[in-house]
């Protein structure tokens, strides 16, 4: 089975072919674009299945981050999984930002069986998303969003000093100097390869929905909307 993978929860816009049967990646396409995404996705994705020889037929099942990352980049990774999904009647999953990264760390870092994995991604204003994972990948906690200093108490809180990832390792590391904790990598999410077979492996089930972990910065505006009309 092939699977088209796609990305744009954060500044880089991916997408790839992954053949489950040979068990590699075929074809990638990733760019740091910062935003856009909407504008040169399907280019992208057209072109990973040229350079993967695969037409969009042969496609099984597509795979796609689902966050947390930018509101508008989640929404448009999502949206384009789904409607592939429903035009190419397969399944589509949804993989996590926090999923892919601590994959990526259980399976590269030379730690001590038992560490687990803190991931920490950068939501700006002053917050942080985070989740805890086991040295096997899996999951200790729920996602959430909360302040540098709501995650250095639930450091305290915890046993064994987590393994850091995520593009807000170096921050909480810098309030850390005194104990600083081993950092195995400073993205803001995981690579597309990692995300096609964490999705190669998973059970097909609902459609994938953005993981949202707070509102939208964007705010409707108010006191601008006319009166309605009188019903006589």
């Amino acid at each position: 089975m092939k699977i088209l993978a796609i990305d744009t929860a954060a500044s880089f816009c991916a997408t790839a072919v992954y053949d489950t049967d040979e068990r590699r990646l075929l074809a990638a396409v990733s760019e740091n674009i910062g935003k856009g995404h909407a504008e040169v996705l399907m280019a992208y994705i057209q072109q990973a299945l040229d350079e993967s020889g695969t037409v969009i037929a042969e496609i099984g099942r597509i795979a796609v981050n689902v966050g947390p990352g930018s509101f508008t980049g989640v929404r448009i990774g999502v949206s384009a999984a789904r409607g592939f999904a429903l035009a190419l009647n397969c399944p589509a999953i949804g993989v996590t930002a926090f999923e892919a990264l601590a994959a990526e760390v259980c399976e590269i870092y030379p730690g001590t069986p038992g560490t687990p994995v803190l991931v920490a991604i950068d939501a700006h204003r002053d917050e942080i998303y985070a989740q805890f994972f086991g040295s096997d990948g899996e999951v200790l906690d729920g996602p959430f969003a909360g302040s540098l200093d709501d995650v250095l108490e639930l450091l305290t809180r915890r046993g064994p000093q987590p393994v850091l990832t995520g593009s807000a390792s170096a921050r909480l590391n810098e309030m850390l100097a005194g104990a600083p904790l081993a950092v195995a990598g400073e993205a803001a999410t995981g690579r597309i390869e990692t995300i096609a077979r964490i999705a190669a492996l998973r059970e097909p089930g609902e459609a994938p929905k953005p993981l949202y972990l707070r509102g939208p910065d964007a705010k409707p505006q108010v006191g601008f909307a006319l009166p309605r009309k009188a019903t006589p």
